[in-house]
């Protein structure tokens, strides 16, 4: 798929597109980039002018201190938007970094208000892809500040597996999902070699494996009652 496929087959995931509203999306100028692996794609702080739209790749949002430790806040896959908040703040809030080599597309903000105000089912639906953004990130929070090691854990798979499964990159509960340990570290606040037990006791138990970067499920019932996960 290219670009405007991309954010069309978003949209399509909600909506029952007019073919005004696919011109639309067709017309929208689109900067299309590569980025390596571990390259920021968005600094914080830096005026927000336009926003991104995952082509292909892993990325994350996050935040760090001076000395160097990081707080991942989200990940992100294909078909996201990972700084769709930006789009009527001055400056930006948080890094996004490529976890993966990484392909994705630019849009100003001026075209995306000018999408937004000609088409209002548009723009309605990206309103609502932040408010769900913003649940998933209410999540998180109670991720890591509440529940045990495990449950972090096993929450992040849960959550994972099931957005893959959304753009159609999983099958029968496995997917590609080339995250390192230290990177599962970041974004639930466990230490790497805390994150190594818990892999080791999840396979213990018959839930998963998580094996170069391969994630299968192999009870998914368990794992979610373990994360106490809620698909909606």
């Amino acid at each position: 798929m290219n670009a405007s496929q991309v954010l069309r087959s978003k949209f399509e995931r909600v909506l029952a597109l007019t073919e005004e509203e696919r011109e639309a999306i067709a017309a929208l100028p689109l900067h299309v980039v590569e980025v390596k692996a571990d390259e920021i794609i968005l600094r914080e702080g830096v005026p927000a002018t336009r926003s991104s739209l995952l082509i292909e790749g892993l990325a994350c949002s996050s935040k760090g201190l001076g000395n160097g430790r990081r707080q991942i806040l989200a990940f992100h896959i294909p078909f996201d938007m990972p700084d769709l908040v930006s789009f009527l703040l001055e400056v930006r809030d948080c890094d996004i970094l490529a976890l993966t080599d990484c392909s994705l597309a630019y849009v100003e903000h001026r075209d995306l208000l000018a999408l937004c105000t000609a088409q209002p089912r548009l723009a309605l639906d990206l309103w609502r892809t932040t408010l769900v953004d913003a649940a998933v990130h209410r999540e998180w929070t109670l991720n890591v500040g509440q529940r045990e090691g495990l449950s972090r854990l096993a929450h992040v798979f849960c959550e994972m597996m099931t957005r893959m499964e959304l753009i159609g990159r999983a099958r029968d509960k496995s997917c590609a999902l080339p995250l390192t340990q230290q990177e599962l570290a970041e974004a639930t606040g466990q230490s790497s070699v805390h994150v190594n037990r818990t892999l080791q006791e999840l396979r213990r138990r018959e839930l998963l494996s998580f094996v170069r970067g391969q994630l299968t499920i192999h009870d998914w019932d368990g794992l979610v009652a373990l994360a106490e996960f809620r698909t909606e």
